[in-house]
This record gives structure tokens, sequence and C-alpha cells, in this order.
């Protein structure tokens, strides 16, 4: 950081001297053309604000200039070490054989202009040969092909766009606050729409719903590591289409994936060939796995649907069939994993009492 500041500095220095010679010079030039009289009170006045014009231009122009130049320097940090040798060694061989060839030509009259012109085209000329060559160079100085190849580019961040149900939902925050999603998150004008209407619904349910979303997304744009944006770009010709079919259209457009936990959003964006994130599939994913004979503790919550059986539920709001748990109902038992079930509900554990030896024995 030290040293760029130092190069800043000394860059901007001297584009501003720069500047201020250039018009200096200009000044004096001018001078007679506008009838200003050197040595005089105007005179000087007129070099004075001629000097300090050029100088003001040459430090903006510097500052400019010194940020695009870091820009094409980091560009460069991806470019490979074969690649800049090549460009290097053009720039040299052509400018060499350019300045070698038009040397007949002398300095004087139209020579420089045309000696210029001949450098530039040798420059272009050396750099594409040696940029085709460059294959070539590697048998003669092997260690520049340990490099980064070519085509190995950085594949761009896909953006996330969200649904109306899980804004609502609020799982989205906790999600994104541990950092697992990466790119922006866009937020369709139109989903914002949607979410003010439900929060003033008359209706005392759909108005929690829609202020709980509307504080779903505050939370998310007042995250640190969250980048939030609102997309406000559809066709108003199109504004007559439902609105989970304007989201799915409006992703495949702009390339993003959904975030849902709604079934027929998540079946469209399929069927429209769109990324989709289900978080009830993450939920699902993530539920702890129970293996046949482990023990755990459970509280009874209710009657099972057959003779004898207990339900439970785990933390997660896994269904636990205990057996011979009906007399048990508001007690937390021990039990052991006989089998689980997956349905389209969700998964089931079945399970048995863990009975205490002792209590047996006695």
């Amino acid at each position: 950081m030290m040293v760029l500041r130092g190069l800043w500095s000394l860059f901007v220095a001297t584009v501003t001297l720069v500047g201020v010679l250039v018009a200096h010079q200009g000044g004096q030039a001018l001078a007679p053309v506008l009838e200003v009289e050197k040595g005089t009170r105007e005179g000087t006045m007129f070099m004075i604000g001629i000097n300090l014009v050029g100088g003001l231009l040459g430090f903006l122009f510097a500052l400019f200039a010194f940020r695009k130049l870091v820009f094409y320097i980091q560009r460069l940090e991806r470019v490979s070490l074969l690649d800049k040798a090549a460009a290097a060694l053009g720039v040299v061989l052509g400018l060499a054989v350019a300045l070698l060839a038009t040397a007949p030509l002398g300095n004087e009259g139209l020579a420089i202009p045309l000696r210029i012109l001949a450098s530039v085209i040798g420059v272009i000329l050396g750099v594409g040969f040696t940029m085709s060559a460059k294959r070539q160079v590697i048998f003669i100085f092997p260690s520049l092909a340990t490099t980064t190849p070519e085509d190995q580019a950085l594949s761009p961040v896909q953006a996330k766009m969200l649904d109306t149900n899980i804004i609502i939902d609020g799982r989205i925050a906790d999600i994104v606050a541990t950092s697992f999603l990466d790119g922006p998150i866009l937020i369709p004008q139109f989903i914002l729409q949607e979410l003010r209407h439900i929060a003033d619904s008359s209706d005392e349910l759909k108005r929690a719903r829609g202020r709980r979303g509307l504080e779903v997304l505050n939370q998310l744009k007042a995250l640190e590591s969250a980048d939030v944006r609102v997309y406000d770009d559809y066709p108003a010709e199109e504004e007559h289409i439902e609105v989970d079919a304007r989201l799915v259209k409006v992703a495949k457009m702009k390339g993003a994936a959904i975030i849902t936990n709604d079934y027929s959003v998540n079946e469209m964006a399929k069927l429209q060939a769109v990324r989709v994130l289900n978080v009830n599939e993450l939920a699902a994913a993530l539920k702890p796995v129970y293996l046949p004979g482990e023990d755990t503790s459970v509280m009874i919550v209710k009657e099972g649907k057959e003779p004898g059986q207990g339900v439970a539920y785990l933390e997660d709001g896994t269904m636990v069939v205990v057996e011979s748990a009906k007399n048990l109902v508001g007690q937390t038992v021990l039990v052991r994993v006989t089998s689980s079930l997956q349905t389209a509900a969700g998964k089931m554990i079945f399970a048995d009492l863990v009975r205490d030896s002792n209590k047996d024995k006695s």
C-alpha cells in the first residue's frame, strides 16, 4: 500500500508538472495572438492563469489515468508469464526493426511522423509475431511453461432471486448470514409490491406475514456479508402475468437461480430450465440421521394411530412413532430406533422403549 501511494504521488506530481509546462509553452505562443505583452502585469497574470489551468488539467488527468493504470495492472496479474514475456519481446523486436528500417529517412521534416508510424506498426507486428510463436518459445525456455492456462477463467457467480414465500418464511436470513450463499441476491420490484400488498391486507394473519417478510428483507440488507439489490427492469406490458411466472421469466432472462420453498415455483422453474435452490430440500438433507440401534430421548406428545403407540417429535420436526408408549404422554423417555421411513410429508422414525434393566429386575 505504501509503494502504491508513493507511485501515485510521483505520477500525479509528474503529470501535473507536464501540464504546467505544456500550458506555459502554449501561453507563450498564444500571447502574441491575443496581443498580450510580456513583462506587463496583464502578461504576468495571463501566464499565471494559463499555468494554473494547465496544472489543474494535468492533476485531474493524472487522477483518472492512474486509476486506469492500476486497473490494467491488476488485470495483468491474470496474464501468464509466457504471454508477458512474449509481448515484451515483441515490443523490443518490432521497435528495433522499425527504427533500423527507417533510419535512412533521417530526423527532419516528414521523416519524424513516418518513423513514429513505422514504430507503432512494428510494435504491433512484433507483438503479433511473438504471441503466435509463444508455444515454440516454451521449448527454448521450459520454465515459462509453468503458467496459468489461457482458457482458465474465473466463472462468474450466479445471482439469486427470492420469491415471496421464502422471504416470509424467514430462514433465508439465517442461511445468508452463514455465508453459504455467494453472489448478489436480487429482489424483483414486483415481489416487493406483493409484500407491501400483503402487509396492508385487512386480514390480520396476512398482514402479519407481509410485515414479517419486510422485516426479513431489512435483516438481509443489514448483513455485511450479503449483497442485496432491488431489481426493477421488467417490461410494463407483461405486468399482468402472475407473480410466480414473472419471477421465473426474470430469473431465466438474468441467468439467475431462484431460492424458494414453494412447490409450484420449484416445478415451474424446472420446466423453464431455471436453477432452483429449495430450502425445504436443504432442511431435509441437513436432518440428523438415526440408524437402527441408536438411542435418543424424546417426549411423547400424543397417542399414535395404532394401538399402544405414542408419537414424539425431534427438534427438527421429524415424527417418531414409539411402540408401547400410549400411556406415557407428557413424559420424556429413552427410545431405540428400529427403522425409518421416507414419505412425501417427510421422514418418520419408528422406535421401541428402552426400559431400565433395574426396573425390569424388580
